[in-house]
């Protein structure tokens, strides 16, 4: 019998860190379940870009103080809320974070919820979405800060919660986003042991969550590259430069960048050309045309090599054309990649197993998508985890992705997210050291 009992406690030892019972996840997260699908539902029939997001931020913050969290923030980095849950037992401190801007597209989903706002956007009318699934995000954070809260007397630590504006980018010539936030100290005031988010992906069938140790996501840069030609008529143009073909011959030779000059049997390397405008009437030969996009890398060499790369070919075709140009490669701060914590990965994978199903947890491939939680990730230990939004039983492979117009959530990925959220929260706090 001595015997075992030391087996016992040795085995106990080598499992690593003690954990309190944890109360019933789904018990918890049940009660909270219709009104995350009531608030994704109206935060998508409201779509708000950028540093705009107003009404989303409002009703964060009003549900916050409902239910008595404490050291409220509101207008952080402009329209950003971070509240603080504080435990009735000591424990760990961690942070939960959801994005909530929506993206200049026109929603094509025939939901009944479907949003019909519009707004300007780089000078042109286009429609305002929720097609990157942020509404969902918001709609889960608010549901498992409900959860904890009614749990607030015996649970252990404290939980700060970050409900961030301009994921996607603050709009031209404004700050936003994570970088703001930690720039106005929010984790100054509060500084967790760990920071957890998730993202609702359609390459993932609903019922599935997916993660990956390490590097998750790629660094994001913009770039944006003015060709400057000489205006004229368009049956004589040899009477100007023509910045329409110039830029084209850019784009083409740019292609070759990834293609010719990067060792892509490293890592991955994405250029991709998102916007050309120039001209406004076909009979003339425009002065200018005005190119943006997007880098996508891995590795921090490469990262560099690309941004010397794209202005050489940007200045040397156009020079070649007779044009001149202004590149800025990149031309903001980008994103660097997102990194999962090896060490806390291997800590969180059994509490998404527990909360979904170890069947259901998918070990990812790279992902060239990139996320400005990364800046988070990069203060204190972070786990970032997919939250499948397809339908069971459609391809998520052939389905609208994330910033399509016709990007479907499977509202199942709510209650998926909220479960593993929570899972994630308390197996984190009920843990002893």
């Amino acid at each position: 019998m001595r015997r075992l009992l030391l087996v016992t406690a040795l085995a106990a030892a080598l499992c690593g860190p003690a954990a309190a019972q944890a109360p019933d996840v789904e018990a918890l997260a049940a009660t909270v379940d219709a009104k995350v699908q009531a608030w994704r539902r109206d935060i998508h029939q409201h779509p708000e870009l950028g540093n705009r997001e107003v009404r989303t931020a409002k009703l964060a913050a009003d549900h916050l103080r409902a239910l008595g969290f404490e050291d409220i923030r509101t207008g952080v980095a402009t329209t950003g809320v971070t509240a603080v849950l504080r435990g009735g037992k000591p424990g760990p401190r961690i942070a939960l974070r959801a994005d909530m801007d929506a993206l200049p597209v026109t929603e094509r989903s025939g939901l009944p919820f479907e949003s019909k706002a519009t707004t300007t956007f780089r000078g042109e009318t286009t429609g305002v979405m929720h097609a990157c699934g942020h509404d969902a995000h918001v709609g889960i954070l608010m549901g498992v800060a409900e959860a904890l809260a009614s749990m607030k007397a015996e649970l252990p630590g404290e939980v700060l919660f970050i409900f961030q504006p301009a994921e996607e980018g603050p709009p031209d010539g404004e700050k936003g986003g994570a970088s703001e936030m930690l720039a106005q100290g929010v984790f100054e005031r509060f500084k967790p042991e760990a920071v957890f988010g998730l993202h609702v992906f359609s390459t993932l069938n609903a019922g599935q969550v997916g993660y990956r140790s390490g590097p998750l996501m790629a660094a994001s840069d913009r770039f944006n590259i003015v060709v400057k030609g000489r205006q004229t008529h368009g049956s004589r143009p040899w009477g100007g430069v023509d910045p329409i073909v110039a830029a084209a011959d850019i784009i083409g030779t740019a292609q070759t960048i990834v293609s010719r000059r990067q060792n892509i049997s490293k890592q991955p390397v994405v250029v991709s050309f998102g916007a050309i405008k120039g001209g406004i009437r076909y009979n003339i030969i425009p002065d200018e045309v005005e190119l943006v996009g997007t880098i996508r890398t891995f590795d921090e060499g490469m990262r560099t090599q690309v941004f010397a790369d794209l202005k050489n070919v940007a200045e040397s075709v156009a020079k070649a054309h007779g044009a001149t140009v202004v590149a800025q490669v990149p031309d903001t701060q980008g994103n660097p990649v997102t990194v999962n914590h090896p060490a806390l990965t291997a800590r969180v994978v059994p509490s998404l197993e527990a909360a979904v199903g170890r069947d259901n947890v998918v070990e990812m491939d790279l992902t060239m998508g990139a996320e400005d939680f990364s800046l988070f990730a990069q203060q204190v230990p972070g786990f970032f985890f997919f939250v499948g939004a397809t339908p069971k039983g459609q391809d998520p492979i052939k389905a609208p992705s994330n910033h399509s117009p016709e990007f479907f959530l499977d509202e199942e990925a709510l209650k998926v997210g909220t479960r593993a959220m929570l899972q994630v929260s308390l197996d984190y706090l009920h843990t002893v050291e």
